[in-house]
């Protein structure tokens, strides 16, 4: 049976990604050639908290639901990696073991390298040491401003930020109404209560009154953001 091949469109998400994209074309080439693809069904895990590290990999469809287990057995999701971006090179660099589970959010695909390719690739490419620190860098800095956001925005500018990065990493127009964008990725209240460490009911009352005030619709199938400026000026006010 042949291996399966990225899309032209997954091809696209991983070209296109921000840091990927930063490489020389002779280091994306070695990473592209080494590297192989794996499908994944919604909710089928991935990896598990407690595995050793096997491979470097890159979101190229779908997402990947980043969560733990609560002393009562609650998974609670801490983040999404989406399109574009790499993850589990932390856990090759120290050796140490998988600190999180990780779960497909919707049909998946992931390109990987091996642990044992990966080094190889960093032992010819020293650039490959440079770009990682810079990664690391970038997540370090987005995680302060997690934390400092947790202390010092109000839930509701919380959730407009958040809505504004899904709307940049999932946001599908609408074709009835051109200024209207549905978010891609179909999120539980529950879920988004937990990236944003605050209640269900407390999120869905805040998404009630940005419906009313028409910032965003709220469907069946997700929510549809129907004015980013509104959004945007929620955050900036609560800044």
């Amino acid at each position: 049976m042949d291996e399966p091949i990225l899309t032209i469109e997954e091809r696209e998400a991983i070209n296109s990604g921000r840091w990927f994209s930063s490489l020389s074309p002779s280091l994306r080439h070695d990473i592209l050639r080494c590297a192989y693809v794996k499908r994944f069904k919604d909710n089928e895990l991935i990896v598990a908290r407690g595995d050793p590290p096997q491979e470097w990999s890159a979101c190229a469809r779908g997402a990947v639901r980043v969560s733990s287990t609560s002393l009562s057995g609650k998974q609670i999701t801490l983040t999404y990696v989406e399109p574009g971006v790499w993850f589990g090179d932390v856990a090759i660099f120290d050796g140490d073991r998988r600190t999180h589970d990780a779960y497909a959010h919707g049909d998946t695909t992931l390109l990987c390298v091996s642990r044992s390719d990966f080094k190889k690739i960093l032992a010819t490419h020293v650039e490959l040491y440079e770009a990682l620190v810079r990664l690391q860098a970038r997540r370090i800095r987005q995680l302060y401003g997690l934390v400092e956001d947790l202390n010092t925005l109000p839930l509701r500018a919380r959730l407009a930020k958040q809505l504004l990065h899904l709307v940049r990493s999932y946001g599908v127009p609408c074709l009835s109404q051109a200024h209207e964008t549905r978010i891609g990725l179909q999120l539980a209240q529950e879920e988004l209560a937990q990236l944003l460490g605050a209640s269900r009911q407390r999120v869905n009352q805040e998404l009630k009154a940005m419906e009313r005030e028409g910032a965003i619709r709220i469907e069946p199938g997700g929510l549809v953001v129907r004015n980013r400026e509104m959004l945007m000026a929620i955050v900036e006010s609560d800044s």
